[in-house]
């Protein structure tokens, strides 16, 4: 699996997977019970995931609907 998007923001991810949804891409939500357990502090982002296949096609739709980020590295995972 590769990462497609890291938020903070639950909205955001939710719109995202939304949108990759929509062009038959199947999303995973990494990191949502460490984000839960830290409470609202809005420290520990979440990461939406696809499967290493589907990448460049998940990278075309989000690019699309002007929604592309590159994901940034943190050395922590």
């Amino acid at each position: 699996m590769k990462e497609i998007a890291r938020s903070t923001d639950p909205v955001r991810l939710s719109f995202l997977s939304a949108l990759l949804a929509d062009g038959g891409i199947t999303s995973v939500l990494f990191d949502t019970h460490a984000s839960i357990v830290q409470g609202s502090l809005g420290v520990l982002p979440q990461r939406l995931m696809v499967a290493d296949d589907e990448y460049n096609e998940a990278v075309a739709i989000l690019k699309s609907a002007g929604e592309w980020h590159e994901p940034e590295q943190t050395g922590w995972l």
